[in-house]
Order: C-alpha cells, then structure tokens, then sequence
C-alpha cells in the first residue's frame, strides 16, 4: 500500500471548518495521481473516525461505523469495491471474491443475515445475504494511532474522491432536539409470543429439540425522522464494552451495540465469546453481586449456556489444533443486563480463516438453537418476524483470513421515522413465558431508551 505521513500544517494552511487541511488534502492527490490500477494513498489524521462518519456518511449511500471494546474504532464511506452472496455456500464465495482482489493488507467491512437465503420482507431493503466492500475512503483508529485511507478503483478518477473528501468538514456541536412522540407496537402480539414460548418448552419436553432462540420485534414509529449519528454516539457512550455498530445501506441504518463476539482471528490465534443466560442488573453492588451469584447457580441458565457451549466447541474441534474451553462460566455484566459468559481461545488449523470459522459455527446455539437443524425448522414454522441481519453477523475482515466479528445483537433498523428494534430469548425446558417476555424487554433497552429519550 502506498502511505504517506504528513507533517502538521501551519495555521495558516488550515480551515477551522474543514477535516483535513489544504497540505494532507494535496499530499492524497498527488500520490494517488502517481499510481495506476487501483490506486491507494494513507496519512496520519489527528481527529475521531467517528466524527468523520458524522459529517461524511450523508454524502454516499453505503457506510460503515465499527467499535470494538478494546477501544479501536472503523469506519468506510462509499464503495470502492463489493462482492454479495447468497445460499449455503455464501461464506466460501466471499472468501474467495476477497482473496482474489490480491490486497490481504486491506479490511473489509462485512455482514450478513441469520438465513443464508437473505431477508426476504421489504423492510430490509438494500440488505442481502452476505456482502463485503472495500470503503472508498476509510479511517482506522488502533493503539491510540489513526488513519485514514483512500481507495481508488481501476476504473476511476481520483480527483471527485478527493474533491469529496477535501469538502468535509469538522462536525457543528448538536443541541438537544426534540425527538418528538412516538408509538409503539408488538410484533407478534406480546400474547402471542408468549404462547409460542410455552409451545416451544413443550416441544422441547417431547423431546423435538433442546433449546431454541425465539425473536420478536418492537416497532417504533416516531413523528420526527429519528437521529441516527445521535443514537449512535450515544450507544458508543453507554455501552463501550460492546461492538457498536451502524451500517448504512441507501436510507436505511442498521444499528446496534452486540455484546458477543461470533469470532476473531489473528493469524492462526482464535477467540469467540458465546453469551447465553441472562439476568437484570442490580440496584446497588449488593443486589447487583447477588443477582449475578444466583445466576451463576441457576440451573435454567447453567444449562442454556451449557448447550451453547458445547456445541460450538464440537463444531469448532476439527478446525483447531488447540482448543481452550473454561470449565464453568463467568458473569459478563452490560448497562442493563448480564450474561453467562465464555471465553474460548484456540489455535487455528493451517490454511484455516474466520470464514471457515463462521462457516461451521453460524447460527450458535445461542441465537438459534440444539439441535440446530430442529431449532431452525421450529424457528421457521413459529415465527413471525423477517430477522433479516439481526442474529446475524457484523465486522471486518481481511484477505488472509483475519478479522473480528460480533453477532448482531441488541439492534435496529432504522428508515426516516420508523425503527425495528429485535430482541430474542432461548428456551429450554423449564422456560417460563413471562420470565423469556422479560428478558427480551431487557435486550430492547439500549436502542429504545434512546429512540424515545425525552
């Protein structure tokens, strides 16, 4: 990759209005113009990736923001290349369409749907199967360093990108706005979810299945178009341990803050984070030490996440040639909620990457169910909500097979004055209704208590 490291410009070079100065904006130009084929050019910046996504996602129609816990920070805007797929083989084929691009050293956004066939309603509009690209202009924020990158394709000029770029300018300060009323709506009815929970446990007591994952939504209509780079900054505010995310495709945004992490590889070395049993957070540190106490001990939870677990680590076995699986949980704790939690390390395989990871462990138990085959066919037949991307996957990924991806959790969609906010529960056999209907009313909060902040 072609780099470039700008020394800071006087005062008198710089606009206090614009993101980059006159300097950085011309060094880009001018390594960019030197180049032929697909032509690539960084620099040094010295502002926030995620006030560029502000100011500079209204001027394309595909970006991405990304935070991680460990505090770095991705963003893309515009498409300087894409690949989709779709079907049983969608991950292969992506690995493949990335791989032959012949540029391990770049990261690609990457996302996908719960069902290998895609979304099939139209509220999920702009969004298929699986899709990777390549930002046309991008900003990574690693170790306390950020920088950001400009990509342009073979076909291309480089100057409009440019010209884009150099128009961008350092984001105005918000006042608090009205966010207007608002109504609410159950999909399914709550009732009616709550009989489909009380079938689910009998199925699972007539020996059908082990444990599934039933979703529900809650749409959100508002009078006012909703602020979407409001929400998202103060998701990555309230929740910093989680992978944030905001996907933008045409007018919609697909927005989250996921604690669980589906995998993340760094050459041969593999983490994953299954999540499963949950519980409220406590008033105090007292009741908040015994809720977590109790759920460590509780044998609803203890076997939920015991199913996740072992079936990921069966599934995840024949890829690895170390495997590290704790021998009991620990308590993972967000804003809201806590988790039985997991952490699994591993050593990949050779010639093993994160798709090939992703291949064999998605959908987890912990958003599908045991057996897999039969949750997925007592999800099909009970519910009645087009998932779509939540409960799929949101990330990065690289030619070589690296990357990090979360499980798309604790998420909506967002078009104009409408959001549809997804939260799901897994059912075992001594579920009870109104215990489930709670806990996904837990997982709706972080996105619903901003959307109808007053």
């Amino acid at each position: 990759m072609s780099s470039l490291r700008v020394e800071p410009p006087g005062a008198s070079t710089i606009s206090p209005m614009l993101l980059l100065s006159a300097v950085e904006v011309a060094a880009l130009r001018t390594e960019l113009a030197s180049q032929s084929g697909c032509r690539i050019a960084s620099i040094d910046v010295d502002f926030d990736p995620f006030d560029f996504a502000r100011t500079g996602e209204s001027l394309v129609d595909r970006a991405v923001a990304y935070s991680m816990p460990n505090g770095d920070r991705l963003v893309g805007i515009g498409t300087a290349w894409r690949a989709t797929a779709s079907g049983e083989g969608r991950f292969s084929e992506i690995q493949t369409r990335l791989a032959a691009l012949g540029r391990p050293d770049l990261r690609a956004f990457f996302g996908f749907s719960f069902l290998p066939e895609g979304p099939e309603s139209d509220v999920w509009e702009g969004y298929g199967s699986a899709e990777v690209f390549l930002p046309r202009i991008s900003m990574e924020r690693t170790g306390g360093r950020t920088r950001l990158t400009v990509i342009v394709p073979e076909s291309d000029e480089p100057d409009p990108t440019i010209d884009l770029l150099a128009s961008i300018r350092r984001p105005a300060w918000v006042p608090v706005v009205d966010l207007g009323d608002h109504v609410i709506e159950s999909h399914p009815p709550v009732v009616e979810w709550a009989a489909s929970v009380a079938d689910a446990v009998d199925a699972i007591h007539q020996g059908d299945l082990e444990k599934v994952v039933l979703a529900r939504s809650v749409i959100v209509r508002s009078s006012q178009p909703v602020d979407i780079l409001r929400v998202f900054r103060e998701l990555v505010r309230m929740y910093p341990q989680c992978y944030n995310f905001a996907w933008k495709s045409g007018d919609a945004v697909f927005m989250g803050a996921s604690p669980e992490l589906l995998a993340s590889v760094d050459g041969v070395r593999f983490h994953s984070n299954p999540l499963a049993g949950s519980a409220p957070r406590g008033e105090g540190e007292d009741e908040d030490r015994f809720i977590a106490e109790k759920l460590l001990t509780f044998s609803k939870d203890r076997q939920e996440h015991a199913l996740v677990v072992d079936d990921l680590t069966q599934r995840l076995a024949p890829l690895t040639t170390q495997l590290t699986v704790p021998a009991t949980p620990s308590v993972k704790q967000m804003a809201t909620v806590q988790h039985l939690s997991t952490e699994i390390d591993g050593t990949l395989a050779a010639g093993i990457g994160i798709l090939d990871v992703i291949e064999v462990a998605h959908p987890t138990p912990a958003v599908g169910g045991v057996e897999r085959e039969a949750a997925l066919r007592h999800i099909a037949e009970s519910e009645t909500i087009d998932r779509g991307w939540y409960t799929g996957g949101i990330g990065w990924i690289n030619g070589v097979g690296d990357g990090a991806v979360c499980i798309a959790l604790r998420c909506g969609l967002i078009r104009d004055r409408t959001t549809h906010v997804f939260a799901g529960a897994g059912i075992v056999a001594d579920s009870q209704p109104e215990d489930e209907l709670a806990e996904t009313r837990l997982k709706f909060k972080p996105l619903m208590n901003l959307l109808t902040a007053t």
